[in-house]
């Protein structure tokens, strides 16, 4: 069967994809970067160390999340709804507030953090040694300024300035730190491969500021409009935030939990696994990238064919290039892992389990993004939170018998039947199908006249 992309749609699409495109060969450079930062760590240290990195990078990734307070998301909407809505004012206010706000609680974060591991090992020490959970509150605020500055800059329309700093140029200098130090004699341990990763990320924002400075876009924060931004849009936030915070967990608090209920080396196994298996989304998120602005500013201006256009391009190509990686994993699943270290292969299974759920973000389209952007988060932290709460719950109940496949098992059962809900939920509800059968839908989309 042949689809024509009507005449409306064709610059639209066209737009987006290219822009995805860019936003791909970015994140496509910044997984093989990524991997051979994880490859030399792996290499350099210890098992045992390389699981005190893990562990204190997944725990910094989730915190860095919840002290981002939603406004990663929030921006990406507001920016658009004021815009559409001729408020440039109200827009340049989000912004400098939601800066604000990521300084503010990522400090507070880190701080609580410090707090409840001195009195923890005051009351009753455990047997291993705090520090990795030091090095993960350094990195608080910079991961959480990372990701709101990327935020910020998509949805003004920037795609290089929003993510080289972060996704190149920080994954190159801190391999290529960590192999400098090597040849002179210093073996970091993992907490000092945390903070050394905080203080290479902090120059990157500063980098990062001065760049978007030069070009014009508004980055910077100022404390004048927190209070009635916090009052208009805290409430959204709020929700925003508990979607984000959900997701992140999703894929990290798994690392936690073995790290804790097993011992830190298959922290690292599991870490490697589920890090790989998430070379898979890589196109998929990569559209996310670019596709989150222009769903809301079609969507609140009413353009429902757009936007289902947009998804229906979100989903086929994701699933596309995911189906293929999928089938790399499966047949060398083994040798991919091996790269890390012999004993990091025998995560083949746990790779394919994990990489089989995220399979399904794949095939359901970019269902999170078209809740967050619609106004529909607080169904989205319902259904998906409560759906992967349960799949947590299982985990800690499989884990002490299975072990890192149980863990993995328990992943990939609750993200498919989470993934499969909230499209359904994009379907019945926002009248948009982000699945890959919303290719189908386009032509009978209707827009919405907006009052006027």
């Amino acid at each position: 069967m042949r689809f024509t992309i009507p005449h409306d749609l064709s610059a639209v699409l066209r737009a987006g994809l290219w822009r995805s495109v860019a936003s791909l060969g970015i994140k496509v450079a910044t997984a093989g970067l990524t991997y051979l930062t994880y490859v030399v760590l792996s290499r350099t240290m210890s098992p045992d160390e390389y699981g005190h990195f893990a562990f204190g990078l997944a725990l910094a990734t989730v915190l860095a999340i919840g002290a981002g307070v939603g406004q990663p998301l929030a921006i990406l909407r507001l920016w658009s709804q004021e815009t559409v809505a001729n408020r440039p004012e109200a827009a340049v206010e989000a912004v400098r507030a939601g800066s604000t706000l990521t300084i503010v609680a990522s400090l507070a974060t880190a701080a609580a953090l410090c707090l409840l591991v001195f009195v923890t090992w005051k009351v009753a020490p455990l047997s291993d040694t705090p520090n990795h959970f030091y090095g993960a509150a350094f990195l608080i605020l910079p991961m959480a300024m990372a990701e709101y500055n990327s935020s910020v800059l998509r949805a003004q329309g920037s795609v290089w300035t929003a993510l080289v700093p972060r996704d190149i140029f920080w994954r190159l200098a801190l391999p290529g730190s960590v192999l400098a130090l090597f040849a002179v004699g210093v073996v970091l341990s993992g907490p000092d491969a945390l903070v050394l990763a905080a203080a290479l990320l902090a120059l990157m924002l500063v980098l990062q500021f001065w760049r978007a400075e030069t070009g014009k876009y508004v980055l910077l924060p100022a404390l004048g409009a927190v209070r009635r931004f916090w009052r208009q849009w805290g409430g959204i936030s709020r929700w925003l935030m508990l979607g984000a915070l959900i997701e992140t967990a999703a894929l990290n608090a798994d690392v936690i939990l073995v790290g804790l209920m097993l011992d830190l080396e298959s922290s690292g196994i599991y870490f490697n696994a589920f890090r790989t298996a998430g070379l898979m989304t890589l196109f998929t998120f990569a559209i996310e990238l670019v596709i989150a602005p222009m769903v809301a500013q079609h969507f609140h201006a009413g353009q429902m064919r757009k936007a289902q256009a947009i998804t229906a391009l979100a989903s086929t190509a994701g699933f596309l290039f995911s189906l293929g990686i999928f089938a790399a994993f499966v047949g060398w699943g083994d040798w991919i892992l091996s790269l890390f270290g012999d004993s990091y292969a025998e995560g083949q299974l746990v790779l394919v389990l994990l990489a089989f759920g995220l399979l399904f973000d794949a095939a359901t389209g970019p269902s999170k993004i078209v809740m967050m952007m619609t106004g529909h988060e607080r169904a989205y932290v319902a259904i998906f939170g409560s759906i992967m709460a349960l799949g947590f719950l299982v985990q800690f109940l499989v884990i002490p018998t299975y072990g890192i496949v149980g863990a993995a098992a328990a992943n990939m059962g609750a993200r498919i039947a989470a993934q499969v809900a909230i499209a359904l939920w994009c379907r019945l509800k926002i009248g948009l199908d982000t699945s890959l059968l919303g290719i189908f839908a386009v032509r009978g989309m209707r827009d919405i006249r907006q009052p006027a």
